[in-house]
Order: C-alpha cells, then structure tokens, then sequence
C-alpha cells in the first residue's frame, strides 16, 4: 500500500534511519569555521564526536536558513507526479525557514491549484521536529488523508515537549539567549539552565540548577509532570558528544517508562551550532509544553 502523501523533513530533524521511513530529507547547510558543509540529514553517518569538539576548540559553525528555491525545487517534483505534501518545519520561532516554506508553498499552489500543501510549524527543532515527522509519514502510510492529517499534526504540536541543557552557556549568549554577565556567572557557579520550546516556538529558560547531575535530574522530573500516556509515544535523547550522560538519562527513564521506545542519538550539526557540546535534550509527547 503506497503513502496517502509525501513527508518531507530536514537535517534539522535529526532522524536516524530507524526513524526515517516514509520520509524526504532536505539537506542544510552550515559553515564551519567559513568552509561549506552540507548535512544530508543522516545523523547515523554524523561524526558528532570530531563536529563538536571543533567546537570546543574554537571553531565556529554559522547557519542559515532554508530558502524558498530549495522547497520549491524538492517540491516540485512530487506535485507533478500528483501528490500532496506536509513539511514539517524547524521552529518559526528561531529559523526563517518555516516563513521560506509557506512562501514556496503558496507560489507553487499557484502553479499546482489542485494539490494540497501544509506545512507545520513544530516550535522545535532537533527531535522536537523530527517526532512530529515520524507521526506524519505513519499517518501516510495508514492512508490517513492529507488535510486530516495536517489538522492532525497541528494538534500535536503543542504537545511536542522538549527539555534540555546545556554545558557551556557561551554558546547560547553568542545567539543572544543569555547576557555576558549571566554567562559568566553561569559558567562561574556551574549553573545549568533548563531549558524549553514554549509555545510560541522561542527557546526560553525554566528552571536554573546547579551542577550536571541536577540538570539531567531535572530534565527527568520534568519528563514525570508533562508526559502523556498515548499509545503512539516515542521518547527520544539527543546529546552534543556527551554519550555518558545522555546514558543516565536513558536508564533513568526507562525505570519511569519501561515500556516506552526510546531513540538516543547525536544531536544534528545544524541546531547544534547553538547550543553547542555538551547539549543533553529530552523530547516526547507531554500533556503541555
């Protein structure tokens, strides 16, 4: 049985193949250090470890948004073989992508009248998008019909939870998400923000803690007030090369969620730029963001 309509996600999405089923991948690109890189999008064939310590020894990743000519040329070709499309975006809140998106979506339904494309607006990135991309392309494969499934997929997203930290808070003032002074203190004091996708897709800060065993404590108690008890829930970590931790974290939910698949893996270069080595983040269906 061939799928209802063509899911397309990106790099951003961080999707290792187990997850990649019934999914078309956009590349990004970044620079590193002013040297293209383009990411395909496979986080298995990732090097995070060499990626983020680059960042560690001063290199510097620069990101930029996916423009309207990179949509409309993946587009395109599904339109014309006569299927609809659902993109799910990185969030409106910190890319221009999702604005690109609906741009080349809206001059290629002037083109194609009869097809129908949505593109979703996930409030995330990382696996905050990528889950979402994994619940659209199971929806095409039941057959689910576009336009049911994109009213679908708006309604989950404010259920989309994502928690993390971060070790090094210059990484996030160099993007202006905390001032130079509450970095330095930070770094001073081994404060570790908590950190979330709010509801408006911005990344914001919900609780400080002091030291890493306590931050990843708190991504755990976190995940015991939001999570939902759905039968679709796919629980997933994502880590910038900080494999032992995000370790703790897995064991420490399964002894909550035995039952529950969890996903771990790196998190993907192109959000990673920002918040740098040593993210640990926690992704999964909660009751509220």
């Amino acid at each position: 049985m061939g799928y209802s309509f063509v899911v397309f996600a990106d790099g951003c999405a961080n999707l290792p193949k187990e997850m990649l089923d019934g999914i078309s991948l956009i590349p990004n690109d970044y620079l590193l250090d002013d040297v293209p890189q383009v990411y395909l999008g496979d986080i298995d064939h990732f090097d995070g470890h060499s990626f983020y310590e680059d960042l560690r020894n001063g290199k510097v990743a620069k990101t930029s948004l996916l423009n309207t000519h990179l949509f409309e040329t993946h587009f395109r070709p599904v339109l014309e073989q006569g299927q609809d499309i659902i993109y799910i975006s990185m969030s409106s809140g910190i890319s221009g992508t999702y604005n690109a998106a609906r741009i080349a979506a809206e001059e290629l339904l002037e083109e194609f009248p009869e097809r129908f494309i949505h593109i979703v607006d996930s409030h995330g990135c990382g696996f905050g998008n990528g889950i979402l991309a994994e619940r659209a392309a199971s929806l095409a494969r039941k057959g689910v019909d576009v336009k049911e499934a994109a009213k679908i997929l708006d309604e989950d997203v404010p259920h989309m939870c994502q928690y993390f930290t971060v070790d090094d808070l210059n990484f996030l003032r160099r993007t202006g998400r905390v001032s130079g002074v509450a970095s330095t203190i930070g770094t001073v004091l081994s404060i570790k923000p908590i950190l979330y996708g709010d509801s408006t897709g911005h990344i914001v800060s919900c609780a400080k803690v002091r030291g890493r065993s306590q931050a990843i404590k708190a991504l755990v108690s976190k995940f015991q007030e939001k999570v939902m008890d759905v039968p679709d829930q796919h629980i997933c970590i994502s880590h910038g090369d900080c494999l032992e931790d995000a370790n703790t974290l897995v064991k420490m939910i399964r002894e909550i969620a035995p039952n529950t698949p969890i996903t771990l893996a790196q998190h993907e270069p192109f959000s990673g730029a920002h918040v740098g080595p040593g993210m640990l983040g926690l992704f999964f269906y909660g009751k509220e963001r």
